[in-house]
């Protein structure tokens, strides 16, 4: 290899570079505007429920499982500050500033519930995604299968991680502030997943691929350049 072709690869791969910073800004930034909006986190009786982990989850199968994992943090942190904010009836599991119902003060364990489960969305995404990839790559369809199994287990991972994180550190808490018997705690907790879970998935499982497919045809034919 000569020195003018390892200037272009070098070129190639700094464009590249750019290119995926510039998308993981925007991603970034769509997070934090979806958080902003009623749409990005719903207020409902017992929960707030979301559409924010399906730009994770796209970011994560487009950029990477780093990537995927920072963006988590983003919507995990846009997450934290909405639930201080504008506290709802478990904002105290999301943010530690919130009182744990019957004491006066928050738990540092909130940081964990509005973090850890976003963090791990777009990692096991991702390493969905392209082990179904891998799998059926002889498949004309095999990218988009991957991309709706991606979406669906990303969507469950981040409701059924919240929702057991809550039942295991905040379970007395989570009884007084619905009014509910502690033996009524966990088919409430199996309600917000069934309810709230399955909404999130049908909808990851549609939207991912349809804006997935597009921008990975858009980021392959600006490599060309």
């Amino acid at each position: 290899m000569n020195n003018q072709q390892t200037s272009q690869l070098g070129q190639k791969r700094s464009n590249s570079s750019v290119y995926h910073l510039v998308l993981l800004s925007l991603f970034t930034g769509i997070i934090i505007l979806m958080a902003c909006t009623p749409i990005g986190l719903i207020d409902l009786p017992f929960i707030k429920a979301t559409i924010l982990h399906i730009p994770v989850i796209i970011g994560a199968i487009l950029l990477g499982p780093k990537q995927g994992a920072f963006l988590g943090f983003v919507f995990g942190l846009t997450s934290l500050i909405k639930n201080t904010m504008v506290p709802g009836v478990l904002s105290f599991t999301f943010s530690p500033f919130i009182h744990v119902p019957g004491t006066d003060h928050g738990s540092p364990w909130a940081i964990v519930i509005s973090l850890l489960p976003r963090m791990l969305i777009g990692p096991i995404a991702w390493a969905v995604y392209e082990g179904l990839k891998r799998l059926f790559h002889r498949l004309k369809g095999g990218q988009v299968i991957g991309m709706v199994a991606a979406g669906i287990v990303g969507a469950f991972v981040n409701t059924a991680l919240v929702m057991s994180l809550i039942f295991f550190l905040f379970k007395d808490a989570y009884a007084a502030a619905n009014d509910l018997a502690i033996n009524a705690v966990l088919a409430a907790i199996l309600g917000v997943v069934a309810t709230n879970g399955v909404p999130e998935m049908i909808a990851a499982a549609i939207l991912v691929p349809a804006i997935t497919v597009p921008l990975s045809i858009a980021m392959k034919r600006s490599k060309r350049f």
